[in-house]
């Protein structure tokens, strides 16, 4: 069975540029829609477009409710269902006012995509997001060593995202120039930074501790002291490998060269957090981390809204809806303690 189809292959492209330029969407966000039309093409065996209608809609529902992850080996959650789903209506839905399609379906047809109230209403419950504590963090890095240069590196990598709250897709792309250590703060210059959707903000240091500041500080007199590195060279260099005495290969030290992707970060936090004897907390969750700790930090209003804008968020409520529920435990002592007042 032919494992593509020349004629949805061109109207693909065709709506990749179309999402790329009308609809400003990113390289990431489109792959996640390309995910999505394979997923739909592997059901329905490849069958041009032009062949759709509410019965493979309908079937398709059905087919993915049984699908199971690659990864988790378990269903495909709720969440999942929807965006896939939600992926596909709106390529129908503009794939039906295009020449050659026009009439082979109508965009009343794309609703046969919609996942039901229930399941929709599951998929959209906000669930609390694991992340750890200060003091969680403070025994991770106390129990990091700090040897070899790469040592170094990835203990201030895990102060750094404490201090900041940056995204490990921008933190893989900073450049010394782009921290000012005696100021606290970070340029997150969306022109060579990999900042989400390429925004450019400024974030000062979080109060999380002098002990965590100056293992970042410490780093970066390192790097510009001793090894003599400059303004352009990169925060977290990438390791060299090569082979070492013994014919085996090897990380050898650091490099002048910037991680391509951030999953190297996510190894280090992985090795950290395992070594101190905790569970694994990703890198992004730290941002949840100094939500909660904003959260019992601020005392104005304002002063939440100087924390919320130091996360890279415009407006407050995106930082109280997506990363401000309250613990459950927490919870339930905030109610208890409203019995005394």
């Amino acid at each position: 069975m032919s494992k593509t189809n020349g004629q949805n292959e061109r109207i693909k492209r065709r709506y990749f540029t179309y999402l790329k330029e009308a609809g400003r969407m990113s390289e990431a966000s489109i792959d996640t829609v390309a995910m999505a039309l394979d997923r739909f093409e592997t059901y329905t065996g490849f069958k041009d477009f032009k062949a759709f209608n509410t019965q493979q809609a309908v079937g398709f529902k059905r087919h993915l409710e049984n699908q199971t992850g690659i990864r988790s080996g378990k269903k495909l959650s709720k969440s999942t269902l929807k965006s896939t789903l939600a992926a596909l209506k709106r390529f129908f839905h503009w794939l039906a006012g295009q020449p050659g399609y026009k009439y082979r379906f109508t965009y009343s047809d794309t609703e046969y995509f919609n996942i039901s109230f229930k399941d929709g209403r599951v998929a959209a419950a906000r669930r609390a997001k694991p992340c750890p504590t200060l003091d969680q963090v403070r025994r991770v890095l106390d129990q990091m060593p700090t040897g070899t240069d790469l040592e170094k590196r990835d203990r201030a990598l895990v102060a750094f995202v404490t201090l900041t709250g940056a995204r490990d897709g921008a933190v893989a792309s900073f450049k010394l120039k782009h921290v000012d250590p005696v100021e606290g703060l970070v340029w997150q210059d969306g022109q060579d930074v990999a900042t989400k959707n390429s925004k450019t903000f400024d974030t000062y240091f979080f109060p999380v501790g002098e002990d965590i500041c100056r293992v970042v500080t410490d780093w970066m007199n390192h790097l510009k002291a001793t090894l003599l590195w400059g303004y352009d060279d990169p925060l977290f260099p990438t390791t060299d490998m090569g082979f070492g005495n013994d014919g085996g290969f090897r990380a050898l030290g650091l490099k002048r060269a910037h991680w391509s992707t951030a999953e190297p970060i996510r190894r280090i936090f992985k090795a950290a957090f395992e070594n101190a004897g905790l569970p694994y907390y990703r890198p992004h969750s730290f941002r949840h981390m100094l939500v909660r700790y904003g959260e019992q930090t601020c005392k104005t209003p304002e002063e939440f809204k100087a924390w919320s804008q130091n996360l890279g968020h415009d407006h407050v409520l995106t930082t109280f809806m997506s990363y401000g529920n309250v613990p459950t435990h927490r919870q339930g002592e905030v109610i208890k303690g409203l019995k005394t007042q």
